[in-house]
This record gives C-alpha cells, structure tokens and sequence, in this order.
C-alpha cells in the first residue's frame, strides 16, 4: 500500500517548481491532493500531471498571506473530504539581492508577509482543524539551508527562512500531545524556476554554487518531494520539530 493512502494534504505554492514535485509525489503515494496558489494557469497544470499520474488532486486560488482565504480553504477541505491529514507549507518567494542597505522597507515586508506570516497563517488554520480530529495530522513547511546558515545579499529572505525554523520547532512542542507533528525542510540548491531567477541564468554563477554543493549537482524538485512525503507520513510517527537539510551535504561543512 502507498504511504499517503486515504490521506488528504494541502499544498500550498503547488503550481510550480517543489510544490508541483511535491504534489506529484503526494498523489503517486495515494494522498488526495489539495494545491493552493495564485498562479491559476500553473495550479491547473499540476492538478492535470497529479491526475495523469493516476493521483487526485484539485485547485484552489489562495494567497497565503491573507487569513480569511486561507481559513476558508482548510474549512472548505474539512467539510469536502472530512479531514485535514497534512500540509506542505511551501508558498514561498526569494525578494532582493542586496545588502541590507539597499533592501527597500516595501520589499521586506514582502518578503516576510509571504514566507513567514504566511506559514504562521496556514499553521494556524491546518492546526484549528488538525487538534479537532482524533487523527491528529502532520505539517511540513519549506524552510531552506538559508535558515540554517546566513548568506550576504539575502536578508529578507534568510530572516524569513530562519522564522520558519523556529516557528515549526515552537508548533511542534505546543502541539505534540496533540497528535500533531510539525516539521520543516530546508533545501539546498534545486532544479527550479526559482533558481534561474537567482542565479540570472548565468552559467558561471551556477557553476559556482555546484562547486559549493560536496554532491557537485543541484537536486531535482522531486528530491524535496519525496522528503515531504515521509515527514508527512506515519512512516516519521515518531519525528517532530526538525528542520531536515536536503541539500547534498551543503551546510554540513
């Protein structure tokens, strides 16, 4: 039987790069998949790969950022399929590169709204929810290997990624006795169109962060995918609050 048989999970940021991979891999292994995002054409697209696949799955126009959305989605999914089994937490975007001086206040608070207020909105929904079922459930959030580590010309981002580190650690103890689990992964450099845009497309600084990378390669989105997929599984039962480098031993020097 597949590990995510009969299991409903929301993805939020399904449309593209880890969350369309991430979705992919949740409906191989039987999850009845719910992506939330803005960019419709793309939510659309993904639903069709998860269905082509042989998976389920279903769009929904959400931004993140703003609560009564996302509290009318996750009540939308109780009252539909009966429960809220898990959720990737992944909406997500990179800001400036620049150093602090040159980061606009606007851009910041940008940045914050949607990596950080965002999975503290969607926590705070998915868990309503996940404490009144008797099953409990597991959440996953994309941090990055920029909230393990600091990298210069990244403020925003790294604070952002960092928050999302600690917020999951504090949720996991919170709600531990409460049969929900939450965790985080934190990604390295992955195969996606996030990547092209930081690295401009640029050959040689590409080459460079793989030369950072002890692998020598970026990881395919399905990489992340598949790591998503146990956390959100009774496969981890017994793990919570961790924040999981997938990311070719990166920050492990």
């Amino acid at each position: 039987m597949a590990m995510l048989t009969n299991k409903v999970i929301l993805v939020t940021g399904g449309s593209t790069g880890i969350g369309r991979a991430t979705a992919k891999v949740l409906g191989t292994e039987g999850a009845t998949v719910i992506i939330a995002d803005v960019q419709d054409q793309e939510g659309a697209t993904t639903v069709e790969m998860v269905n082509d696949s042989g998976g389920k799955a279903e769009y929904h126009h959400v931004d993140v950022s703003d609560y009564e959305q996302v509290r009318a989605l996750v009540t939308h999914v109780a009252e539909s399929h009966g429960s809220l089994d898990g959720a990737f937490n992944n909406a997500g975007i990179e800001g400036p590169t620049a150093k602090i001086l040159d980061v606009p206040v606007e851009a910041w608070e940008r940045v914050i709204r949607v990596n950080l207020t965002g999975v503290f909105i969607c926590m705070k929904c998915e868990i309503e929810q996940m404490v009144k079922q008797d099953s409990g459930g597991s959440i996953v959030s994309t941090s990055s290997a920029a909230g393990l580590i600091g990298i210069p010309g990244a403020a925003s981002y790294n604070a952002s990624k960092h928050g999302v580190i600690g917020l999951t650690k504090t949720i996991a103890l919170e709600y531990a006795s409460k049969k929900v689990r939450a965790n985080a992964v934190c990604p390295g450099f992955i195969e996606t169109p996030m990547l092209d845009r930081v690295t401009d497309a640029s050959v040689k600084i590409r080459d460079q962060l793989i030369g950072a990378v002890p692998m020598r390669r970026v990881a395919q989105p399905s990489e992340i995918g598949e790591t998503a997929a146990w956390l959100l599984s009774d496969k981890s039962s017994y793990v919570t609050g961790v924040a999981m480098p997938v990311d070719g031993g990166w920050v492990a020097q």
